[in-house]
């Protein structure tokens, strides 16, 4: 943030976080570059698919946990690959006992794995029924404004619309739906998936978003490393314009320079 200005911290289930960008851990060349890219990337929060990812099950394959140290940045286990409320539970279990007794988890639920998109009956069930065990949830859902309240109403800690297909880096497809999920929730407003380039992450902030994850908008990147560093730098210009906010939009021009005392040949 800038000198003059000094933001509030993104709280999240009682944490305080000065970064609004969480990355992802997923699809790098391997783990050296995924933490080079997170630390470019000034994210606090990282999170990791469960079901993929090696915390030390596997005593002879690389360990997440060597790169991406519990003492530097808060994890966030995710359900991904899971397509029913009762694997995303099992997974959010399994990752509390690798991580002994770590309940801030990310929930999502796929409806099929062409579209990766949310099945929202089997979220809201999974979704009670973590909140229920003492989980805290931040919940990856669809754009549809009903549902975001919902899940808020069972105590989900953060919901977190997609602004498209996961993967696909098409932006925000239906902003004026993001911004009504904005306007109601008492909880933070994440973008989750579809970001692709920098731009489409400053939008999402411009709207009124508390923070964007995103993995493949960086890892998929040419150069990841810069691309870390330009979201980052996005993020960060985003949550400055919405909070200086913007100039009205009007139909006809207008000088930049008042008319008043000008002086006349």
């Amino acid at each position: 943030m800038t000198d003059f200005f000094q933001d509030a911290p993104l709280r999240i289930a009682g944490r305080d976080f000065t970064s609004r960008l969480l990355v992802g851990t997923g699809k790098y060349r391997d783990f050296d570059e995924t933490a080079e890219a997170i630390a470019a990337s000034g994210a606090e929060v990282v999170t990791f698919a469960v079901r993929r990812t090696n915390l030390g099950q596997d005593a002879a394959a690389p360990n997440l946990l060597d790169v991406v140290s519990p003492q530097r940045y808060t994890l966030l286990p995710n359900t991904a690959g899971c397509y029913t409320a009762k694997d995303a539970v099992r997974t959010c279990r399994l990752a509390r006992e690798l991580l002994d007794g770590h309940n801030l988890v990310k929930l999502e639920v796929l409806g099929d794995d062409t579209t990766l998109y949310p099945n929202v009956v089997e979220t809201l069930a999974a979704a009670e029924t973590l909140v229920n065990d003492g989980f805290e949830v931040m919940v990856y859902t669809s754009d549809d404004p009903i549902v975001a309240r919902e899940l808020e109403r069972l105590g989900c800690c953060a919901v977190m619309p997609l602004g498209s297909l996961i993967g696909s880096g098409h932006g925000i497809q239906n902003p004026h739906n993001i911004r009504l999920i904005i306007e109601q929730a008492g909880v933070p407003v994440l973008v989750d998936a579809g970001i692709g380039t920098a731009s489409e992450a400053a939008l999402a902030m411009e709207l009124g978003c508390d923070g964007v994850l995103m993995n493949s908008a960086i890892a998929h990147a040419r150069q990841p490393l810069l691309m870390a560093s330009a979201m980052r730098q996005a993020v960060q210009a985003g949550r400055e314009a919405f909070l200086a906010g913007r100039m009205p939009r009007r139909q006809s021009a207008e000088p930049s320079s008042p008319l008043a005392g000008r002086i006349n040949a």
